[in-house]
């Protein structure tokens, strides 16, 4: 780094990311960008025929997350959510 730049790039968060992604997240609260609402990951409504699990919100039915997964790989989008909380140990 030049200058005192903080400024890294993302592999320096694997080992935070490898610690918030092997949680049990369905007790995790997620926030709705629809209507603020914030609820456990649980308690949020889930579809699941689809080429896709869709959650949505249980209060104003917006998309929070959308898992699709294929061969070797999960992707996950969060198009109407505005953050997750996942308790550490």
């Amino acid at each position: 780094m030049e200058g005192g730049e903080t400024r890294t790039d993302g592999n320096a968060i694997a080992g935070v990311l490898q610690e918030v992604f092997v949680r049990e997240v369905t007790t995790s609260r997620i926030a709705c960008a629809g209507c603020g609402n914030v609820e456990p990951i649980g308690a949020e409504h889930a579809y699941t025929q689809a080429p896709g699990i869709v959650l949505r919100c249980r209060n104003c039915d917006a998309v929070l997350l959308v898992v699709t997964q294929a061969p070797g790989r999960n992707v996950l989008a969060f198009p109407r959510s505005r953050w997750i909380e996942i308790a550490a140990d």
